[in-house]
């Protein structure tokens, strides 16, 4: 087994323990937890991108895109808009809960239906296609098309889900979620919801920072209607 391989099988295995990771910590805080601080213990994570710097780094970004679409576990952009990992489990436990939150349809705005109903169509798709299907390419869109993607990813109906050439440096390639990942899907929705609450309970004790992430989305799904 090469060192990539046994660095994947190694982060699958820490990300199925804690359920819920950051791929970096932010600003080398404890919490939320990361992957970084699993993998590297008592290690300050440096931004070096230069010949000099800390190699794990560049490991780490690799990996990162790698397990992206291994479907073993699930990548996003969802605390804060920062990568996330998420054992299969506890996402098909958070979809539960936000299934229930929801009722129905998800509560979007018009720009993020658009987004959905495009992938939901074709996935995965990168962002320069995503933004020509849609006619949100240009600089006056981006605000727009960047508060679109960060709702559908909150809400867990978009996944990231590889890299795609398809410029001057790879770009993220998103999905929507009931298309990559069918499978956790439909078991969202066949789960009770005392399960997924329990689920959930340990994974992201009350007064965590992903627990309070969580609840504020849950919070404003129940509340909010749907808005142009």
């Amino acid at each position: 087994m090469s060192k990539e391989d046994r660095l994947a099988v190694d982060a699958i295995g820490k990300i199925n323990k804690n359920k819920i990771l950051l791929v970096f910590p932010i600003k080398n805080a404890k919490e939320p937890h990361s992957l970084w601080s699993e993998l590297h213990p008592r290690t300050k994570l440096k931004w070096e991108w230069d010949d000099d710097g800390d190699n794990r780094v560049f490991e780490m970004w690799s990996l990162m895109k790698r397990l992206s679409s291994c479907k073993e576990v699930v990548y996003s952009k969802w605390y804060m808009g920062r990568a996330t990992f998420f054992s299969r489990d506890i996402f098909i436990a958070m979809l539960n809960l936000m299934g229930v939150a929801l009722q129905t349809e998800p509560k979007l705005t018009r720009t993020a239906q658009d987004l959905l109903s495009e992938l939901e169509s074709n996935s995965p798709l990168s962002t320069k296609e995503l933004k020509k299907i849609t006619d949100l390419r240009g600089k006056d869109n981006e605000p727009r098309y960047n508060r679109a993607m960060k709702e559908l990813f909150c809400q867990l109906q978009i996944i990231a889900f590889g890299e795609v050439d398809d410029g001057a440096f790879p770009s993220l390639a998103v999905g929507a979620t009931k298309l990559i990942y069918e499978d956790l899907w439909i078991e969202a929705q066949n789960i009770s919801q005392k399960k997924a609450q329990t689920l959930v309970d340990m994974a992201m004790p009350t007064g965590t920072q992903f627990r309070k992430f969580f609840d504020k989305i849950l919070a404003n799904l129940s509340k909010n209607g749907s808005r142009d």
